[in-house]
């Protein structure tokens, strides 16, 4: 919040107390309408039911009884059913640039997070084969919500599970088993449920080199590690080439060798809410607002093993006995049917788990077209587009900026032909290309702007309408970052993006830097540089490059 915006807040906050009364927070944002001002609020609004009153009747004693000091606000006007309209003075808006280069890189970031640990799982997938575009989205989205925490002062960790148990591996090795024979002129087909892509050929292979003394595949267990061990490094490949890395990596399989699942199970029947019917072990989900109950361990006669939400269970236990008292997880939206169960499991353990630990943030579907048309198939994957193969066709900051820009709960359309377009349709490029245009202004000038400060220019020169309206929208960063990391929400900070790239723009164009009078040079070449590093700040924050040439 700008000096402008905090001194305003300050008076409001004033006023509701020489009323006699009590608001949780006053809302001050940024209308919609430039025409509406530069911040309004609907405290009126708020305060007309505690005081029996019309709300634009209240708005006007708020304007009457509002105690500002000189040169924060020109103009006052009450809007719509009691909306309260603001239009900052320019030394206010100069104030705010002021703030900008004050804070520097640290321009959005904040401490509403405490230091507080929070655990970020996201990508997740299972190490069957090459990830997807589907993991690419989440992989982007989990790595930016992991960011915009962080500026907001939470300490986090990324983590990655790896369901590395269970009938999914079990077909992987058998589908490279069935491989192995292939190349050593057997006949023998992929099970039902296997895996086609040219890279169980290659694991096949790679194993035949690797292991010369099972020739015949028969060692499952070592054909099990190998392959899961190479596709676990394929896949960090792939995320390192998309600028993701982890802090922790957890395995399905050890929550059995460690004794996590019996002991989440021992303590779920101790809790007296699971029950044998039918030779199977039922947990009683109904008791907390499930649809049904859940079987837990299959009967003897249909294998006698855990369903798989159990492992669930006994890994969000080990978070939250690690010290994560708040967890979030990125998964697609068909993990939609898993959130209540995990959750209902973990309250079922009467541990103190809150009901709604962990959090969770689902994404939709991608689409990637390219000449429009619809691209699905993968040789090396067989059946899917693998991350890979999208950054190698548009690279990995584009691949990273529109995976952000829609609402994860939106499906997606990746358009190939406009990520790969070097013209201000592309988002990406029209984001990017302001920034570099702001750090030719400096090569032009002769100048390093990591000297600019700020100190060295009178700022209210800066009157022009388009100067103005830049520096406002700078101002707005740290309250769109907070709201994004409150919400999870990281498409909100491309939006931002994109409506301060076109404020640079405007100003760049209308009006001239290098070369204008002395003092309004300097000051230009302040605003310059204030723009130059809001915009970095906003595209590293989605883990995007800012480039000084392009």
């Amino acid at each position: 919040m700008t000096v402008g915006a905090e001194r305003l807040r300050e008076a409001l906050r004033g006023v509701v107390e020489a009323l006699g009364l009590k608001v949780t927070d006053i809302w001050l944002e940024r209308p919609r309408e430039e025409s509406h001002g530069d911040l309004a609020t609907n405290l009126a609004m708020k305060l007309a039911p505690q005081l029996r009153r019309k709300p634009r009747d209240v708005a006007q004693e708020i304007i009457d009884r509002l105690a500002l000091p000189p040169g924060v606000v020109t103009r006052v006007e009450i809007a719509g059913p009691g909306f309260i309209n603001f239009w900052l003075a320019t030394g206010a808006v100069a104030d705010a640039l002021r703030q900008v280069m004050a804070a520097g890189v640290a321009w959005g970031r904040s401490d509403a997070g405490g230091g507080r640990p929070v655990n970020v799982e996201f990508v997740s997938a299972n190490p069957t084969g090459p990830l997807h575009v589907g993991h690419a989205r989440q992989a982007v989205l989990g790595d930016a919500l992991a960011s915009l925490l962080e500026s907001t002062g939470w300490r986090v960790t990324r983590e990655f599970y790896y369901n590395d148990a269970g009938q999914q591996i079990a077909n992987l090795v058998q589908s490279v088993q069935a491989r192995i024979h292939q190349l050593k002129g057997r006949a023998a087909e992929i099970p039902a449920g296997g895996y086609h892509g040219e890279y169980i050929r290659d694991l096949a292979q790679g194993y035949l080199a690797t292991h010369p003394e099972d020739p015949e595949a028969s060692d499952l267990d070592a054909v099990r590690r190998f392959a899961v061990s190479e596709l676990r490094q394929e896949q960090d490949r792939d995320l390192q080439a998309l600028g993701v890395k982890f802090d922790v990596y957890s395995l399905e399989t050890s929550l059995y060798t460690a004794g996590e699942v019996e002991r989440t199970v021992n303590r779920l029947v101790a809790a007296g809410h699971a029950y044998d019917q039918d030779g199977a072990l039922w947990l009683r989900t109904t008791d907390f607002g499930d649809d049904k109950d859940r079987v837990m361990r299959k009967s003897p006669d249909k294998g006698g093993e855990y369903t798989y939400f159990v492992p669930d269970v006994a890994y969000h236990v080990t978070k939250w006995e690690r010290g994560f008292t708040r967890a979030i997880n990125i998964h697609g939206a068909d993990h939609h049917g898993t959130i209540t169960r995990v959750r209902v499991g973990l309250q079922a353990l009467e541990m103190g788990i809150p009901a709604g630990y962990p959090e969770y943030v689902l994404h939709q579907m991608v689409t990637v077209v390219k000449g429009g048309q619809e691209l699905k198939i993968s040789k090396r994957a067989g059946s899917y587009l693998t991350l890979r193969d999208l950054v190698d066709e548009v690279g990995a900051d584009a691949v990273r900026y529109f995976f952000l820009m829609r609402k994860s709960d939106s499906h997606l359309v990746f358009d190939v032909d406009l990520a790969t377009k070097q013209s201000e349709e592309n988002p990406v490029y029209y984001v990017q290309y302001a920034h570099t245009r702001m750090a030719g202004i400096f090569r032009t000038a002769g100048l390093d702007p990591a000297t600019m400060t700020g100190a060295e220019a009178d700022l209210t020169t800066l009157r022009e309408p388009e100067e103005q309206e830049l520096i406002k929208r700078l101002g707005e960063f740290p309250g769109v970052v907070a709201k994004a990391a409150e919400t999870l929400e990281p498409h909100r900070v491309v939006a931002y993006l994109e409506q301060l790239a076109t404020a640079v723009n405007r100003w760049y164009h209308e009006h001239r830097v290098v070369g204008a009078p002395p003092e309004l040079e300097r000051g230009r070449l302040v605003l310059a540089r204030g723009a130059q590093m809001v915009l970095a700040n906003g595209l590293h924050l989605l883990g995007v490059t800012a480039p000084e040439r392009m």
